[in-house]
């Protein structure tokens, strides 16, 4: 028990480091197609194909990234802050 409560503030700064890492990202990421709307609007306009144009593209991209960085953080946070039932019997 006393092994488990030693590591906490080094478990707490793993999660802080990766959640502001995480969030950095994608803020970047949306703010980034934000811009782009504002200042690119010919570009995102342009036709793939017909009923897909790069503005749909990356919008559902956007969609796509955030459920898999939390995926990734949720499977982080499973690993890392697995509850150990045994250890508390």
């Amino acid at each position: 028990m006393a092994n488990s409560v030693s590591k906490i503030p080094e478990l707490a700064a793993a999660r802080w480091r990766i959640a502001v890492t995480l969030s950095i990202i994608i803020l970047v990421l949306y703010f980034g197609f934000i811009l782009l709307i504002a200042y690119d609007k010919p570009f995102l306009a342009t036709v793939l194909t017909p009923g897909l144009s790069w503005g749909i593209l990356l919008g559902a991209l956007l969609i796509v990234i955030s459920w898999l960085l939390t995926w990734f953080y949720v499977s982080w946070a499973n690993k890392n802050f697995a509850f150990d039932s045994a250890a508390r019997k």
